[in-house]
């Protein structure tokens, strides 16, 4: 009996130490990212593309910017999107990325799957 009372202390401690180590699954999660792409609508980001809601209404101009700019007028919002993955992520906060709307980007933050917390955005070189 007194065998399977230190068996279970021994466990008990080894398992409550164990949950004090830090996990590094988790600090990667948190550690800021770079992410490249175009800040886009979620509109336009579906299609890869603004040349469909150009089409549809003329009101979305002749570039990228003006129809971000007016998607997001209308309800859309500000995502990253990768043409190369064809990924897009929503930009959390939004008003960070208006005025990059249209261009290439560098953004550095953390993602939690869809959504970039942004830190900073830069133009693309």
């Amino acid at each position: 009996m007194q065998k399977i009372a230190v068996a279970m202390v021994s466990v008990l401690a080894l398992a409550s130490l164990s949950l004090a180590l830090p996990r590094p699954k988790e600090a990667k999660e948190d550690a800021d990212k770079v992410f490249k792409g175009e800040v886009m609508d979620d509109m336009c980001a579906k299609s890869g593309s603004h040349t469909e809601m150009q089409k549809m209404m003329k009101s979305m101009g002749n570039d990228a910017k003006t129809c971000t700019v007016e998607c997001v007028k209308l309800g859309g919002k500000y995502v990253l999107y990768d043409g190369a993955s064809k990924t897009s992520y929503q930009l959390d906060p939004q008003d960070k990325a208006k005025d990059f709307a249209g261009q290439k980007v560098k953004v550095t933050g953390t993602s939690d799957g869809g959504t970039i917390h942004v830190k900073s955005i830069e133009p693309a070189s």
